[in-house]
């Protein structure tokens, strides 16, 4: 198994609590229906049921086999995995935005601060406790062993490894989303251009000719790019081995309003409600989406300043 960190995120946009989603992990797909309940396509060797869920209003899925839920009261529901305390967010209150990410949940509060569990009672590497220091924060992403913070005032903060330049996001202005994948962070900025920073072994970071993006997502060794007119751009790893591969595929995709990249594979979400794939379907994670409906309740994103939204979006990486 590869550790893998999804991150999907589409902060700053101005969403309704029942703006429908869908979100690529690495064996788990969610989906976000526009009545708040959520679909999934729970492939093999994962776990987690997330069917009574009501009342949700953004989800993340980890590659470690859990899921995390928004409700619009502002707390916290899990399923699946939780043998070291990674999902345990039952207890926490005024949740604007949460991520599940490989071993540990992130969520951020109404006041701009952070909170997250990791296994409970281990050591955490790299440093990523720091994110609860954090103040001023809009946005979270996570990637396998970072952890980045957008600032209202356009700025990037990160907190855990630092290998192949990941902390260069700290050097960004006037972004509007960011995005963490396995070991690379991707920014959307208010031009509509896109910045990378961290590993580029598959080319996830060569994003630097993209224009007219109003949302991206960081898979584990790819990047996604929603364009302005419902299409979608991709960089980084296209072929892994014979099983895995075409996750970048996404060229021929329509009127799409949120895509999701996931371990090799990205997964989009159409105005009509209905949702497409492509890429790595290795464990069956992604098995009969195109029967999904989300709901046509969905309007393309505005990128706006407001604390709350979070999105379509991760992650990451791995997320």
């Amino acid at each position: 198994w590869v550790a893998l960190v999804i991150v999907f995120l589409l902060p700053l946009a101005a969403f309704s609590a029942t703006t429908p989603q869908v979100v690529a992990g690495q064996a788990i797909t969610v989906g976000l229906k526009s009545d708040g309940t959520v679909l999934s396509i729970i492939g093999r060797l994962a776990t987690g049921n997330p069917s009574a869920w009501t009342d949700i209003t953004q989800v993340s899925v980890s590659s470690g086999s859990f899921i995390v839920g928004l409700k619009s009261d502002g707390t916290c529901v899990s399923t699946g995995m939780n043998n070291v305390g990674q999902s345990s967010v039952s207890d926490w209150t005024n949740i604007v935005q949460v991520i599940a990410s490989y071993d540990r949940t992130i969520g951020l509060k109404s006041d701009g601060t952070v909170v997250m569990t990791y296994n409970n009672g281990y050591a955490q590497p790299y440093g990523q406790e720091a994110v609860r220091t954090w103040t001023g924060i809009k946005q979270i992403s996570a990637g396998l062993y970072h952890i980045v913070g957008l600032k209202a005032d356009g700025t990037v903060v990160h907190a855990g490894s630092t290998i192949q330049g990941l902390t260069n996001a700290t050097t960004w202005t006037n972004i509007v989303q960011i995005s963490a994948g396995g070991d690379h962070t991707v920014g959307l900025k208010a031009d509509g251009t896109v910045v990378a920073c961290g590993s580029n072994d598959s080319g996830e970071c060569n994003v630097s000719t993209w224009s007219g993006i109003t949302q991206i997502s960081a898979g584990e060794n790819h990047t996604v790019g929603l364009k302005s007119d419902g299409t979608a751009v991709a960089a980084g790893q296209q072929v892994y081995d014979a099983n895995w591969s075409g996750g970048c595929n996404v060229q021929t995709w329509t009127n799409l309003v949120q895509v999701s990249a996931g371990l090799g594979y990205t997964v989009g979400l159409k105005s009509d409600g209905t949702c497409v794939a492509t890429g790595n379907n290795y464990w069956g994670q992604y098995t009969g989406i195109e029967l999904w409906n989300l709901g046509s309740a969905v309007v393309a994103p505005v990128m706006v300043a407001v604390p709350n939204v979070i999105t379509l979006a991760d992650t990451v990486a791995e997320t």
